[in-house]
C-alpha cells in the first residue's frame, strides 16, 4: 500500500451492489505486515446495517491488529478498507473516527479520576479525555438521556475513580454513543471483570442492542458465553486468517472451535447462550 493507505486492490470483490451500499463496513484483500512478519492475511470481510457481529479468537490471532487497522492507528500493507462510506486513504480518518463509537481498555485507562460520569458521557462527542470547559446544556441534558439509557443515571456525579470496573464499561458505551454512531466497536469489554459483573454487564449489552435504534456493533472476546442472543455474525480469526465467517448459527459449532482453538471443543447451547467445555493437551482437529 502507497503512502497514504491507498493501494491496490486485493482479494475477491463482493458480489452485490445492494450488499456493496448496505455495508457500514467492507474490507478486502487486508494485509498487515511489520517486520516481515505477516499479521493479517488477505482478510476480506464485511458488516451490514443493523447487523451485530463477534470477532471470536485466541490471543495472537490478529484480532487487536485488525481493529487497529479499521480504527486507523495500524497502516495496512495492502487491501482496501471502507468504513461508515469513507474508504482509508481517500479521508482523513481522525474526522471518521468522531462517526464510531469505541469501547477498550485504552480508553478506559486514561479517563480523569476526578471526572463525574456525565462529562465523561459528554466528552464523546468531542473525542476527548479529560474534558475542560463549562459543558453546553444541550450536551448535559443529551448525556442524562443516555446515561439513563444504560442504566447508570444515578451515577451522573459519581467521580470516574470511584465508579465499578462494570459501571466503567456502562459509562464508557454511553461516551461512545454521545457521538451518535452508526458503528459501535468493543473491544473485551468484559476484561476485568469478575463473573457477577461480566454477567450484569453482557445482560446490559443485550438489553441495549435490542433496541430499535441500537448501532451496528462489533464485539471483539475469545470468550463463547460472551456472544449474547443479540449477536447475529461472527467472524473466527486464527493466526491472521478468517477461518470462518458468518451467520452464527452457521458457523457456531463444535468442529470449527476446536479447529479455532486447537483443543478438542464441545460447543454446548442453552437458551441462547453458548458454553465450551474444551479437553487439554488434545491435538488440533483436521
Amino acid at each position: 500500500m502507497r503512502r497514504g493507505g491507498r493501494g491496490k486492490k486485493v482479494g475477491m470483490p463482493m458480489n452485490r451492489k445492494n450488499s456493496r451500499s448496505n455495508a457500514c463496513l467492507r474490507v478486502e484483500g487486508l494485509k498487515i505486515e511489520r517486520d516481515q512478519n505477516r499479521i493479517i492475511h488477505d482478510l476480506t470481510w464485511q458488516v451490514q446495517k443493523g447487523e451485530h457481529w463477534c470477532i471470536l479468537g485466541a490471543n495472537g490471532s490478529g484480532k487487536t491488529s485488525l481493529l487497529r487497522a479499521l480504527t486507523g492507528y495500524f497502516m495496512p500493507t495492502a487491501g482496501e478498507i471502507f468504513l461508515l462510506g469513507h474508504q482509508y486513504g481517500e479521508a482523513d480518518w481522525r474526522d471518521v473516527r468522531l462517526e464510531l463509537g469505541i469501547v477498550s481498555s485504552a480508553v478506559r485507562q486514561m479517563m480523569a479520576d476526578s471526572e463525574p460520569a456525565v462529562i465523561s458521557v459528554v466528552s464523546g462527542k468531542y473525542a476527548m479525555i479529560d474534558y475542560w470547559g463549562e459543558p453546553l446544556p444541550e450536551d448535559l441534558k443529551l448525556a442524562r438521556r443516555i446515561l439513563k439509557q444504560v442504566e447508570c443515571l444515578h451515577l451522573e456525579e459519581r467521580p470516574w475513580a470511584y465508579l465499578s470496573q462494570g459501571e466503567r464499561q456502562r459509562v464508557l458505551i454511553g461516551r461512545a454513543l454521545m457521538a451518535k454512531p452508526s458503528l459501535m466497536i468493543l473491544d473485551e469489554p468484559c476484561a476485568g471483570l469478575d463473573p457477577g459483573a461480566r454477567e450484569n454487564f453482557l445482560q446490559f449489552l443485550q438489553r441495549l442492542g435490542s433496541k430499535r435504534q441500537a448501532p451496528t456493533t462489533i464485539i471483539v472476546t475469545h470468550h463463547v458465553e460472551e456472544i449474547m442472543p443479540v449477536f447475529t455474525h461472527v467472524l473466527m480469526l486464527q493466526e491472521g486468517r478468517v477461518l470462518c465467517s458468518g451467520e452464527k448459527g452457521k458457523v457456531m459449532n463444535s468442529k470449527n472451535l476446536s479447529n479455532l482453538f486447537s483443543a478438542k471443543a464441545t460447543l454446548r447451547q442453552q437458551g441462547g447462550r453458548y458454553s465450551l467445555a474444551v479437553s487439554a493437551h488434545s491435538q488440533r482437529i483436521a
